[in-house]
């Protein structure tokens, strides 16, 4: 049942200073400071009770018609894909009662289906075969993740010159809080449907990814020896609502920005020409890409609105700037008062220093709250030169902020 009150998202929730401060790129900001914790240590490999546990793997096989590739998978998923969708209309119902946007939903967005880029409209259209689930109902699941998506993502650079990656994928605030277990609803409803896929073809893996069943876009992935590529969500007045209208009433000459980076990852041939499509196709909801590479000084974020880039901040490790981190706000403004993962981000990556810096104490920085809260559905973690990529569902325990 979903429960939307607004004392419940902030149980748990305190804020104890202001604090001043100039970041790396000189920039001053004042800061208020939620409930935290110091610096986790020692929490890799996962164990305890912020590890749900680990995520499974299925293979995508390219080489199949796109209407048969999500089959084996989507099999295996339809109930949880079924309970999260009915949560979603739960949702939009309590606010429309009437029950008409789901019923423009089912009318309507099927009509939209051939103008998604290719091969998504017909992996859809072979994921609602095989689900049973109705056909407006799939598309408004895919392209459901440009409304409420957080994160928090890292690239750093070792001493050796090894490009890693790490992000939490926070998703569902505002969409339901459960007050017996202290849960966002959809958040806990996205763990079972989290998934690592490898897509193949020509018996070869073309790229890696970490995805929710029933979406064919990415959020989270790499193709080893060459980038990897992470996507936060990014607040802007023209933001996604402006875009979605302007692509449903025929405007489509935007890019969804699942779509891209499920285009990214499986044909850029390189961190060059991936940073070259990420900084100047116009997508239809502003973006932060996160997009690392596997040769020294190749990480970088990608700050974007609808039509273009508006920043790169570039790894630079020759002066010492030998990590970025993005959260959900532009690094030239000081975050949310309320969601400032930013800074325990950064506290965290330079008590570790560079010449500790490794797949487990970045699992360490992304393991301290506030930067795991209750919206973390997976942690993931990538290092492209050397082909490792893992993915963890997690958990965070009381005393923990809702965000």
């Amino acid at each position: 049942m979903m429960t939307l009150t607004i004392s419940a998202w902030w149980r748990g929730f305190s804020i104890y200073k202001v604090m001043s401060s100039k970041n790396e790129d000189g920039f001053t900001s004042s800061f208020p400071i939620q409930w935290t914790e110091d610096c986790r240590k020692s929490t890799y490999p996962p164990s305890g009770p912020t590890y749900r546990g680990p995520v499974p793997w299925y293979t995508i096989n390219l080489d199949l018609p796109p209407y048969k590739r999500w089959h084996e998978l989507m099999t295996d998923k339809t109930p949880a894909i079924k309970l999260i969708l009915n949560s979603m209309k739960d949702f939009v119902n309590a606010f429309v009662p009437s029950g008409k946007i789901m019923e423009l939903v089912d009318r309507k967005l099927p009509g939209l289906l051939s103008h998604l880029p290719d091969p998504c409209g017909e992996e859809i259209e072979g994921i609602a075969a095989v689900t049973g689930i109705p056909l407006g109902e799939v598309i408004a699941f895919n392209i459901f993740y440009e409304f409420f998506t957080l994160c928090t993502s890292i690239v750093t650079e070792d001493k050796e010159g090894d490009l890693l990656h790490g992000r939490n994928m926070d998703f569902g605030i505002f969409l339901g809080w459960n007050i017996n277990n202290n849960t966002w609803v959809i958040t806990e409803q996205l763990k079972p449907l989290t998934v690592n896929l490898e897509f193949r073809r020509n018996n070869k893996t073309v790229f890696k990814a970490t995805s929710f069943a029933g979406y064919v876009g990415m959020l989270t992935g790499f193709q080893p020896g060459r980038f990897s590529l992470t996507l936060n969500e990014r607040f802007a007045p023209s933001g996604g609502y402006l875009g979605i209208l302007e692509w449903i009433l025929g405007k489509r000459d935007a890019m969804w920005i699942g779509f891209i980076m499920r285009s990214v990852l499986e044909n850029a041939t390189s961190y060059e020409e991936a940073k070259n499509i990420l900084t100047t196709t116009k997508i239809v909801a502003p973006a932060y890409f996160i997009l690392g590479g596997h040769q020294s000084g190749e990480g970088c974020v990608i700050t974007r609105d609808r039509k273009g880039s508006l920043d790169v901040n570039e790894l630079n490790p020759k002066q010492g700037k030998w990590y970025v981190v993005q959260t959900n706000y532009d690094r030239w403004k000081n975050p949310f008062f309320l969601d400032d993962r930013r800074t325990p981000t950064k506290m965290c990556l330079n008590r570790t220093t560079q010449e500790h810096i490794s797949i487990a104490t970045i699992y360490d920085v992304l393991s301290t709250k506030p930067v795991l809260n209750k919206l973390t559905v997976y942690t993931t973690l990538m290092d492209v030169t050397k082909g490792h990529y893992e993915t963890y569902l997690r958990d965070c325990p009381d005393p923990c902020i809702g965000w």
